[in-house]
């Protein structure tokens, strides 16, 4: 893949930014609805039986505005990790789901305006979503997550905000340790029957740890045009370039506690990065009626992946080696139709949403030698050539229900079907046709019954069923490294039950509880990770159960505290044997039942508290998690740690507009910590450090037109 500048995106914006003019005709505003599994038109959040968090993206605002994970701080459940390695993408968990994921996001399903950022098979990335134009973000646990289909152990949902008359632009800037720094733009408004918000985003790192270095320019457009009373069209825009992030590897424990700081040798050796371009273009038709609405979306993108490994040549000796150097050429698109209806039975209050939706991936995959004679970290000769294919269509109906004025239900189903296809092109003596073909389906209801305690308290319980496919990258390697992919892996399917409390008072302060458990069958969890290549298998059953709490409290007009706390006992039901070292083609340790799974902290809580006197804002946060098992084996665990962190920030108001300067301190203690793991790495590098005390200093101006 080719190196390119942030000019791209920046001239895009300055293009997109002359369209508002061109809308001259004002029609009547059509309402915002989201018509989506899980949300009820007309019905607050407040008496839905689910644990669904909605947090203001602007909250992450005193932050680089990087990556995602800034933002996503203060919701019980959801565990995001950033592995100070742009090559591998942010660490997302939601109640144990997703937690064995080596990279990118696995177990939970993701989302950007409505627009599906989790392919048909499961797999995920963060990295294309641009927080700078967000407006909030929601994060849905327990069991009505399985609405939104395979790989839905939680959703993680990202809205872009509408443009309103009025609206400021904004110029932000912010420089940190490590030389990073990050610009953005955001222009959003409304013209006519013209609604926009265009940001851009263009962010560089020398990385906190040696050969991290980085860069990420995204551009993320949303357009809506108003073209009857009722109907609305929008466009949304997605672009990420992100060429040759570099890869320090993980760390085994000595590594860590010798340097923190410090890049695995191969890391340099081999030159470890990877690249990654994607573009996404997203049409949303809405015709809202009366009690009705219709809504049709549909997609299409490409995505271009590039990866060094750290895999010695003599490795690739094996006829059966796929080489050293990944190279993805991806092209996915889908289309979704669903229509909601507002009316009643019996007299009550009825909403109900029907719909089906198609999603398909076209992914070709090359393989090449990562060596070419005595140069290392090179393209060179062929090694793997397959075209993958995996497409769904999925039929889904929910409703709403009071059949009384203290009682609520929510019902809903979802039916997937799942092709996964794979044709080898890239056959020699000792590597045989890999081609292969399989396919999933499941039924996955859900239900949940609400009871309105009084106008400030709900009491609620949810059960529901939920299934998870293999990836593509997991079904790719055979556990047992013979020829062929993985096509034994069966689908993991699990049972969910949640039982909770939601608490409003009058002055603002709100309290809400949770108890969950997920059993599953067939848990897909990583039988090998070594040299850039991990394999999959089915482990049996599993279970996670646990609690959250979340608590905000307004202390006078100008402070607030807010708390949240997750405990989650993950582990093995059926005991199994797994892998001790590397290679692996026979695993002899015993994993018995009762085992916890790795990569899911027992405990995690943050807790903060902010102060506004006037133009002034204060913020101190705490966060803390328990030690973190990193192997099947339970023979190592990343210490627990808490961390302070402080902020503050000053506003004046101009005469075009208000400018405020920011300033953070993180980890002000200065403490040692491992901020993620890497689960079952077969070379036990399994550590990935936490920075030391950062300092970060932005503006940003909002231009009043």
């Amino acid at each position: 893949m080719r190196r390119s500048s942030p000019c791209p995106a920046l001239l895009a914006l300055a293009t997109l930014a002359a369209l508002p003019a061109a809308a001259q005709q004002t029609v009547s505003t059509l309402d915002a609805v989201q018509v989506q599994v899980a949300r009820v038109r007309a019905v607050d959040d407040f008496d839905l039986p689910a644990s669904l968090s909605t947090l203001q993206a602007g909250d992450s605002g005193n932050r680089a505005q990087a990556q995602l994970a800034e933002a996503l701080g203060g919701v019980p459940g959801l565990l995001a990790r950033d592995r100070q390695n742009a090559a591998q993408d942010t660490q997302l968990s939601i109640r144990g789901f997703g937690a064995r994921s080596g990279f990118g996001v696995r177990g939970v399903r993701l989302l950007m305006d409505g627009i599906p950022a989790t392919m048909p098979d499961g797999q995920g990335q963060l990295s294309q979503f641009n927080l700078f134009g967000a407006e909030r973000i929601e994060v849905l646990r327990g069991p009505f997550s399985a609405l939104y289909g395979n790989s839905s152990g939680g959703v993680l949902q990202v809205w872009s905000g509408d443009g309103e008359q009025g609206d400021p632009w904004r110029l932000r800037a912010h420089y940190g340790n490590h030389d990073s720094r990050t610009l953005g733009a955001q222009l959003k408004g409304r013209q006519g029957p013209l609604r926009y918000n265009l940001a851009a985003t263009d962010w560089r790192s020398d990385g906190y740890r040696e050969h991290s270095a980085a860069q990420r320019q995204s551009l993320n457009a949303r357009l809506g045009w108003e073209l009857a009373p009722g109907r609305r069209l929008e466009l949304l825009a997605n672009h990420l370039d992100a060429p040759d992030a570099q890869d320090p590897l993980g760390l085994d424990r000595d590594q860590w506690r010798q340097d923190p700081r410090q890049a695995t040798a191969v890391a340099r050796q081999y030159d470890t990065r990877k690249s990654v371009r994607q573009s996404q273009l997203g049409l949303v038709l809405t015709e809202q009626g009366p009690s009705s609405t219709l809504r049709l979306m549909g997609y299409a993108g490409q995505r271009q992946v590039e990866q060094f490994l750290a895999i010695p040549p003599a490795a690739q000796a094996s006829p059966l080696h796929a080489g050293g150097v990944i190279d993805l050429d991806s092209d996915f698109g889908g289309a979704d139709l669903r229509w909601s209806w507002h009316g009643s039975l019996a007299g009550r209050a009825l909403d109900v949403v029907v719909g089906t939706n198609a999603d398909q991936q076209r992914q070709h995959r090359t393989g090449y030698e990562n060596f070419i004679g005595h140069a290392l970290g090179v393209r060179g000769r062929l090694r793997r050539d397959q075209h993958d294919r995996v497409h769904n269509l999925d039929q889904f109906a929910q409703a709403w229900w009071q059949p009384a004025p203290r009682w609520s239900l929510l019902a809903g189903v979802r039916h997937s079907r799942l092709w996964f296809r794979s044709d080898d092109h890239y056959l020699a003596p000792g590597n045989p046709d890999d081609s292969g073909r399989r396919d999933y389906g499941s039924t996955t209801p859900v239900a949940g019954v609400s009871f309105h305690a009084n106008d400030d308290l709900r009491l609620y319980a949810s059960l529901g069923r939920g299934f998870e496919t293999p990836t593509f990258n997991e079904l790719g390697y055979r556990a047992d490294g013979g020829a062929g992919l993985a096509l034994d892996l069966r689908a993991a399917r699990s049972r969910n039950l949640e039982v909770g409390s939601k608490w409003r008072g009058r002055n603002g302060a709100a309290l809400e509880l949770a108890l969950f458990r997920a059993d599953t069958d067939d848990e897909l969890a990583v039988a090998s990770n070594s040299g850039g290549r991990s394999s999959y298998r089915n482990i049996g059953r599993t279970r996670r159960q646990g609690a959250e709490a979340s608590w905000q409290q307004p202390l006078g007009s100008s402070a607030a505290l807010q708390l949240a706390w997750t405990w989650v006992d993950a582990q093995v039901r059926d005991g199994y044997l797994a892998c001790s070292g590397s290679p692996c083609l026979q695993p002899t340790g015993v994993v018995a039942a009762g085992s916890p799974l790795p990569g899911v902290p027992r405990q995690q809580a943050q807790l903060r508290g902010s102060w506004q006197p006037r133009d002034w804002e204060f913020a101190a946060e705490w966060v803390a998690a328990s030690h973190t098992p990193v192997d099947d084996l339970g023979s190592e665990a990343a210490p627990g740690y808490g961390l302070v962190h402080l902020e503050a920030s000053r506003r004046w108001d101009t005469a075009r507009g208000p400018l405020r300067v920011f300033a953070r301190v993180d980890n002000v203690l200065d403490r040692a910590h491992v901020g993620s793991v890497i689960v079952n790495d077969g070379n036990r590098r399994f550590y990935e450090p936490g920075p030391g005390r950062r300092f970060g200093l932005g503006a940003e101006w909002q231009w009043a037109r």
